[in-house]
């Protein structure tokens, strides 16, 4: 009897012990999960009051931008000539480089390099080349603004005797009039014109082209009122974008490209950004004392993509460059938080092109 007494009391404390321990491990457990749950809902509402404070403020700061996605080349014969007259190198002096070769769009339209080099294969430009995607959407072209389109902009490289060396435009002109390809081309772009083939067609033609190229983002989902299209960091980001001041000049649909603002309001831009030259931006064009330091503000779009920045190329981190413009721009010391959120945001920005524009045309491919 006291053996089985002994058992039994034995085995119901045993039982009694394992039961606490489920029953503690299924607690503990909850609690972990009720953790979690807790931490999702707090973020879920952070997320919420972001989206409540854009909707409210975004038509202050912000506004979408829409491409044609159906963009088919072989639909206009004006932007399909502007494909063709992109890629060809033969508008260089020495056929060496094409549009294409500095703004390449297999690249975010750029060519990742400081300053690019011209049709001799030696000498470089004085400032970096801006991509050309969405600049059709510019209020001005070129880092001090001395094209009004891309149109205008599209010309000039080509005859530049550090760029694309062309001697003069009637030059390229006879060029392209020896050339079966461009005879039909021309024709067909511009049906009613006896002479078609003419300088201003060119230029006109490669606008045609590059107006096309437009690149909506995950950012103007969101704008448009897809809520997931961001995540938290991003918002976070995006709060920051708006709090410490970026939105004095990058607004609008491609968050900035909108205005001139001098390059270090509080402080020497060359200082942070270690420039080997110090570029007097849009005084070297008018001599204008007031415009010193001046340059036209950047898009932000594809931001991520376009390294090195600034108008000499000198920074090739995008969380650095963000530091260095909230510092000189602001005179606003940007926590590492807030310098990685920024960051998270602007990669947001990023948008593809249609594959079709981004393949060379054939003829010139082969040529390669």
């Amino acid at each position: 009897y006291e053996k089985f007494i002994y058992f039994c009391s034995n085995t119901i404390t045993m039982k009694n012990i394992f039961i606490l321990f489920i029953l503690s491990s299924f607690i503990f457990i909850s609690c972990g999960n009720f953790d979690d749950q807790i931490q999702k809902e707090k973020e879920l509402f952070e997320s919420s009051q972001y989206d409540l404070s854009i909707q409210q403020a975004k038509g202050d700061f912000f506004s979408p931008i829409a491409n044609d996605k159906d963009l088919v080349l072989n639909s206009d014969p004006k932007v399909n000539l502007g494909y063709h007259l992109y890629y060809d190198p033969r508008l260089s002096k020495n056929s060496t480089i094409s549009c294409n070769s500095c703004h390449n769009l297999n690249s975010f339209g750029v060519d990742n390099e400081a300053t690019s080099l011209g049709d001799d294969g030696k000498t470089r430009g004085g400032r970096n080349s801006p991509t050309v995607l969405n600049a059709a959407m510019h209020f001005k072209q070129f880092w001090d603004g001395r094209a009004e389109t891309v149109e205008d902009q599209a010309g000039m490289p080509i005859t530049n005797p550090v760029e694309m060396m062309i001697p003069n435009e009637d030059f390229l002109v006879q060029r392209l009039k020896d050339i079966d390809l461009y005879k039909y081309l021309f024709k067909k772009a511009y049906p009613k014109e006896d002479q078609p083939i003419t300088y201003k067609n060119l230029t006109n033609a490669i606008g045609a082209f590059e107006r096309k190229l437009i690149t909506p983002s995950r950012f103007d989902a969101y704008l448009k009122g897809d809520q997931n299209a961001l995540t938290l960091q991003e918002k976070r980001g995006m709060m920051s974008f708006i709090t410490v001041g970026c939105t004095q000049c990058h607004t609008g649909p491609l968050l900035g490209a909108t205005m001139f603002q001098k390059f270090g309001v509080h402080h020497d831009y060359w200082t942070l950004t270690k420039s080997l030259k110090i570029d007097n931006g849009l005084f070297d064009l008018n001599k204008d004392e007031n415009q010193k330091f001046m340059f036209k503000v950047p898009s932000l779009r594809n931001v991520e993509h376009t390294a090195p920045y600034f108008h000499d190329g000198q920074v090739k981190d995008l969380k650095e460059a963000v530091i260095i413009m909230a510092k000189v721009q602001l005179d606003y010391d940007l926590s590492p938080q807030e310098a990685d959120n920024l960051t998270a945001f602007l990669k947001s920005l990023s948008g593809e092109l249609p594959e079709s524009v981004k393949i060379t045309p054939q003829i010139f491919a082969e040529k390669k």
